[in-house]
């Protein structure tokens, strides 16, 4: 049967239906922080195995490419990925969101969404071979430096100093390092507790690094955390427009994502970083982006859902998968008796190519699905009280953090390195970095230490590391990317002194005067702390294998180096204020009060119980959170309707998706 005529076989009512709730399914499960794309398609996989494999294909990819997208709604709205491929939408997404434009921000990534996916989907259809061919001129140094290239990336676009940036990243290298080694199998910096042996969670670690601020600073003020759209609804029309006059923006974010997408281990995540450095790049008006520009929202969007479809190019060719969603469905191809391999599209094509058309289907289903789903979450997200809403996405948090293991621990870690990442990203630290190095940490160890163990053993290290030729481009984009910013501040610069020698100068003989930062202490004091951390990860590291203990020694060197750097650069500017405690504010008591009520509620939650103490606890967020003082009658809906949503969400959690929930002395 030609490829046209499997179409047909994909048009079916029940591949329709089945890539149908599959798109809304996922698209509902990206959007929840924590409930991610791997567990929706782990959970129901086993679903499948009854079903024709083509069918069944078609409902887990429907899944797969609506999480994906579901993640830029988080994302938009409460500014917190709902999946790690969707950070770089946080950038523009939620500053749009703030000054009313959410609705247009849902509707660019709705339809860039789409774009890309059909764009991957497409080549997976059509170049599968020849793109898999990629993926095997990759080797564990090749991927140690895409790795450096990711971190490079988010550092250079941390909005105000790249320095803050690398060092975040180191951060998050180090964070990755926690658990048994990836390679040489060291047990590392678990302070001898038992929970740290599996490392860090890394979707815990990406709910707490970015929702908990987001909380802590939803009820330190009265303002509304988002502003009505004043044409309201999704802006359809308009966001279709800028999507069309940006379509070069679209189509090359479509195609960075789709290649990135077929190197196994590299994902969403690179890929929309990658597409939003190269969309502010070649911008007219790159210092706006991190303000709300839509071009950000259009990269990230298109470039992280091309990489499913580009995902699957050697998953189905070489039998790699690219991400943990791609194994997981690879798995259900075996199960089926499927023989993976480049014969597959022969030995095989009516289920392959029909699955195909069928992703394709889903891929456009996006767009109708995505914009009703959108239009009433924007809409219901605008009207819902902030008393509400607060412990409401404090609840998706405990609850998203608690469900990826059935562990209280990974919920108690999530509040923890959400505090810390409030403090650090008070002082330039911000989260994004530190969350890219804990997503590419495991790949850049094991690139990095499998080329350092080849490298030693042929004497051939400089060689291994800097003299492959795919090597030298990656690290010479990386290099480009970190000067960026430095150049980009100089020509801002240069821009502002021009306009100021073209207005008239006064008879006083006034000259422009260069800015000058003046010092901060806090940075300082950070940075001595962040040196400290490297000299006790180096000294840890003294007595592990050579292989585990390779890779903290180069990430605590280079660590204690930036940390030494950013002093410096402090020491050289002229001395400020005097460094003051911040006042006990009403937003700052507000926040602490917060803080506390969300770690007794992770610390508690063994004892009583998940049920009881979630609606205590959302009870106590309502108050801390309340300006508007309503009446008493107001009061007892909004108590009501916290404590049906805590029952609801703790009946879902044990009764559909079949978690031990905590139920300690109550409920």
């Amino acid at each position: 049967m030609d490829i046209i005529g499997y179409l047909v076989d994909a048009l079916t009512p029940l591949n329709l239906v089945l890539a149908l709730a599959g798109v809304v399914l996922g698209t509902i499960i990206g959007a929840l922080p924590g409930l991610s794309a791997t567990m929706a398609v782990a959970v129901l996989v086993p679903f499948t195995f009854t079903m024709d494999p083509a069918a069944g294909l078609i409902a887990l990819g429907a899944i797969y490419t609506g999480a994906i997208y579901g993640g830029a709604f988080a994302a938009i709205l409460v500014n917190t990925p709902g999946t790690p491929s969707a950070i770089a939408t946080t950038f523009d997404g939620f500053p749009m969101a703030k000054r009313g434009d959410g609705g247009l921000a849902i509707s660019l990534a709705t339809i860039s969404s789409v774009v890309g996916g059909m764009v991957g989907a497409l080549s997976l259809l059509v170049l599968a071979p020849p793109l898999a061919k990629v993926a095997l001129a990759f080797g564990p140094t090749e991927y140690f430096w895409l790795a450096m290239f990711g971190l490079t990336l988010i550092a250079a676009l941390s909005v105000g100093n790249t320095v803050k940036g690398l060092i975040g990243a180191c951060l998050g290298l180090v964070l990755s390092m926690i658990g048994v080694a990836v390679v040489g199998g060291d047990v590392r910096y678990t302070m001898g507790m038992q929970r740290f042996l599996a490392g860090i969670d890394l979707t815990s670690a990406i709910i707490g690094l970015y929702c908990v601020p987001v909380i802590l600073d939803l009820v330190a003020n009265a303002d509304p955390h988002l502003k009505p759209s004043e044409t309201g609804g999704l802006r359809f029309r308009e966001g279709t427009r800028i999507a069309l006059k940006r379509k070069f923006n679209v189509i090359r974010s479509s195609v960075i994502g789709t290649v990135i997408g077929v190197l196994p281990g590299a994902g969403g995540s690179i890929a929309g970083l990658v597409s939003y450095s190269e969309a502010r790049r070649t911008s007219e008006n790159p210092e706006s982006f991190g303000k709300g520009n839509p071009d950000g929202v259009i990269a990230t969007e298109s470039a992280n859902n091309a990489t499913v479809g580009g995902g699957f190019i050697p998953t189905l060719v070489l039998g790699i998968p690219g991400t943990p969603p791609d194994a997981i469905i690879l798995g259900a191809l075996l199960v089926q008796g499927i023989k993976i391999g480049p014969t597959l599209f022969t030995t095989d094509g009516n289920i392959v190519y029909t699955f195909i058309w069928g992703l394709l289907i889903a891929t456009l289903l996006m767009l109708p699905v995505g914009l009703l789903i959108g239009r009433y979450a924007y809409s219901t997200i605008v009207k819902v009280p902030k008393a509400v809403l607060a412990p409401t996405v404090a609840l998706l948090t405990i609850i998203g953090s608690f469900a990826i293991h059935s562990n209280v621990a990974d919920a108690q870690l999530m509040v923890g390195l959400g505090i810390l990442s409030w403090i650090l990203n008070r002082y330039g630290f911000q989260p994004s970095p530190i969350v890219l190095g804990l997503v590419l940490g495991s790949i850049a160890e094991q690139g990095f230490v499998q080329t350092y163990l080849i490298g030693n053993a042929s004497g051939r290290m400089t060689e291994m590391f800097f003299m492959r030729p795919i090597s030298i481009g990656i690290i010479c984009a990386a290099l480009l990317t970190l000067g960026f910013p430095f150049w980009a501040d100089w020509k801002a610069k240069r821009r502002r002194q021009l306009g100021q020698i073209a207005e008239p100068i006064a008879d006083d003989g006034t000259e422009i005067t260069p800015e000058h930062k003046q010092r901060d202490l806090p940075e300082v004091m950070f940075a001595i702390l962040f040196i400290a951390l490297g000299i006790t990860i180096y000294l840890g590291a003294s007595g592990m294998s050579a292989l585990g203990s390779v890779f903290p020694k180069t990430i605590a060197a280079v660590l204690i180096a930036f940390s030494a750097l950013l002093i410096v650069m402090n020491l050289r500017r002229p001395a400020g204020g005097s460094f003051k405690l911040a006042n006990l504010n009403t937003g700052a008591i507000r926040r602490i009060s917060l803080g506390v009520v969300l770690l007794a509620w992770v610390f508690l939650m063994p004892v009583i119980g998940f049920l009881v103490t979630s609606m205590i606890a959302f009870v106590a967020i309502m108050i801390v959170a309340d300006y508007d003082r309503p009446p008493a009658k107001t009061w007892a809906i909004w108590i009501l309707s916290g404590l049906l949503i805590c029952t609801g969400f703790w009946w879902l959690m044990a009764n559909v998706l079949l978690l031990r929930m905590p139920a300690g002395l109550l409920i």
